[in-house]
């Protein structure tokens, strides 16, 4: 698969790419995609989450009515979990949501997601270029001419461009990684994949292997 390479003004440079059919023509496999998304959202969740419970909540722990007569279920303690200031039954605790997938399964996740991309015609290679300082403005300037600009779009950068990074970081549809951060969740949460020269080699040499 052959695509034609853009400058940031939008303009065709009259160079030609080619992608690796064996990274983004593969016959997608869905449910790799799948595992890869929930693992990727699981570990981002903290766990922290906590409730007290009736031995955790302060207060007296003295009988507060006698046992019969009184016509009314027994109790035997203020923190009783049906008394409002009680207890919480059965609440959460902190906890480890996080989750392993193989890495081989990884790979094929990511290599699925791209060529779903490809097969998408949503994938745009740029050439490499520089800023010579953070300005959102002209970041906002070069997805417009790319036709991105009121779309949901991922820069992937051969190496880290801090300037690039900074210019997008508040802009809430458009992320800045490199090819080595890249991962199945942001292919496939973006509309469209913009990929650097530079990084077209790095993303084949690292899912090749």
């Amino acid at each position: 698969m052959e695509l034609n390479v853009l400058n940031i003004e939008g303009k065709d440079t009259g160079r030609k790419v080619k992608l690796n059919k064996d990274v983004f023509g593969i016959e997608p496999n869905e449910h790799a995609i799948y595992l890869d998304v929930k693992q990727h959202l699981a570990n981002k969740r903290q766990g922290t989450h906590k409730s007290k419970e009736r031995a955790e909540i302060s207060g007296s722990t003295r009988k507060i009515k006698k046992q019969k007569g009184t016509g009314t279920a027994r109790a035997g303690s203020i923190k009783n979990p049906l008394f409002k200031g009680g207890g919480r039954v059965f609440g959460p605790t902190p906890r480890d949501y996080s989750q392993k997938i193989n890495k081989k399964v990884k790979r094929l996740a990511r290599k699925s997601a791209l060529s779903i991309k490809a097969q998408q015609k949503s994938i745009v290679v740029l050439e490499d270029f520089q800023m010579d300082q953070p300005q959102t403005k002209n970041y906002i300037k070069m997805l417009g001419a790319l036709g991105l600009a009121d779309k949901k779009s991922i820069l992937v950068l051969g190496e880290l461009n801090k300037n690039v990074y900074l210019s997008s970081r508040n802009l809430k549809n458009s992320k800045v990684v490199i090819h080595s951060e890249l991962n199945t969740y942001s292919i496939s949460n973006a509309q469209n994949v913009i990929l650097s020269e530079s990084a077209i080699e790095g993303i084949e040499s690292l899912l090749n292997r």
